[in-house]
């Protein structure tokens, strides 16, 4: 899993590079409406997969969301297939 979060927290930061883009050209309240919020919540998870052991009862769980997470970046050249759930 640590590679999907590593790809997920890369991710994250060219969106949140697009989006520090759009507010500086359009203003601030271009990002009103904007994803930010979730992809905040998205790398938190993908944190959360680096430091909790797959032991905890709480790993498959958080695996599959991950798993979920990325296919939103499905059409990224590094995504790799084996990631779909």
């Amino acid at each position: 899993m640590d590679d999907l979060a590593k790809f997920l927290v890369a991710r994250i930061a060219d969106d949140h590079h697009a989006y520090a883009y759009v507010a500086h050209t359009l203003g601030g309240e271009a990002l009103l409406d904007s994803h930010l919020p979730m992809l905040d919540l998205t790398e938190q998870l993908a944190d959360a997969d680096r430091t909790m052991a797959s032991s905890d009862p709480r790993w498959a769980g958080l695996a599959y969301a991950l798993r979920v997470l990325a296919q939103s970046y499905a059409e990224h050249p590094d995504y790799r297939e084996e990631s779909r759930p």
